[in-house]
């Protein structure tokens, strides 16, 4: 493992893992993309150049998200075909966890992106999380395919009957937390507030049911019998268990863990990332587009962004 930042602050590290001294970061710059270009001496430019260059299979990157999606869409580009890569998170539901996508890469989408993310998701949750053949949902205002604004609506269209993808219609905000899909995809926009509510919510009861049972001699006994069933449910709930959010639709495979994460969430988003190049997570997502006609054509890419070689 190679590891990019201030040496002086990292001391010394265990066998097997090299620091690359690389002291600047460009994690609180407010133009990520700029930051990238102006700074090839920070230590995520050059630790994405170091996995570009194949000497690293992965990268980890516990700072900034936006920095670590610009530096990554420069340097490892787009895998060829993909519209635009998606931001992918798993969400700890007790028992029903699912992969949100995007959650926060692409505010503005086409149909034809929430398309690829449908098949990046089901990719993603069939090498990593090992479900079979996942059901896959659009995050909709209503589960009649008529519902949603134009994209969405489009969207269920060329997805309804798309080869080798389960696709199980709409579904609305009711459906976090109740396993009725094992992939729900959404704009960027979208899914961001939705995690974000999520996360307040789940913060919030976590706060209340905490504070009730240390409200009086009675609950905080109720609360000591209780605590080995709720200590379960929280570890279910822990963002760090799931390692962070992974970027998906590139050439290389990308994990970024909060950078609120302590040892424990590094060290699950370290397991995301090698299980996904063990299981060619990014190969096995083109291949699932391939197959679906899903790539992007050769018309499409001439009207926007040249396509990378």
């Amino acid at each position: 493992m190679v590891l990019f930042g201030p040496a002086a602050a990292i001391g010394t590290v265990p066998d097997g893992v090299t620091v690359v001294d690389a002291p600047i970061s460009i994690a609180k710059d407010p133009d990520p993309a700029r930051a990238v270009r102006r700074t090839p001496e920070s230590s995520i430019v050059q630790a994405v150049a170091a996995v570009a260059a194949g000497e690293a299979d992965a990268l980890v990157s516990g700072g900034s998200t936006g920095a670590a999606l610009a530096s990554s869409l420069f340097t490892f580009k787009r895998a060829r075909g993909v519209h635009s890569p998606a931001l992918a998170l798993m969400i700890p539901v007790p028992g029903k966890p699912f992969l949100l996508l995007d959650a926060g890469a692409n505010v503005e989408v086409r149909p034809e992106h929430l398309v690829q993310f449908a098949h990046m998701g089901a990719a993603f949750m069939e090498a990593v999380g090992g479900v079979s053949s996942p059901r896959v949902a659009l995050l909709s205002n209503g589960t009649e395919a008529t519902k949603g604004p134009e994209t969405v609506v489009a969207a269920h269209a060329m997805l309804d009957g798309s080869p080798g993808l389960n696709f199980v219609g709409n579904v609305e905000g009711f459906a976090i937390g109740t396993g009725e899909a094992d992939v729900i995809v959404a704009d960027g926009f979208t899914g961001n507030v939705a995690l974000k509510v999520m996360e307040g919510s789940s913060a919030a009861l976590l706060g209340a049911v905490r504070a009730a049972a240390l409200s009086s001699w009675r609950s905080k006994l109720g609360g000591l019998l209780l605590r080995p069933a709720l200590r379960g449910i929280r570890d279910e709930l822990a963002p760090e268990e799931q390692g962070g959010a992974v970027l998906l639709g590139l050439r290389r495979l990308a994990v970024v863990p909060h950078g609120s994460f302590g040892a424990r969430g590094f060290e699950r988003a370290i397991e995301v990332a090698a299980r996904g190049v063990r299981e060619d997570v990014a190969g096995r997502t083109h291949e699932r587009l391939q197959a679906a006609g899903a790539l992007r054509k050769a018309s499409d890419a001439a009207a926007s962004v040249p396509e990378e070689s």
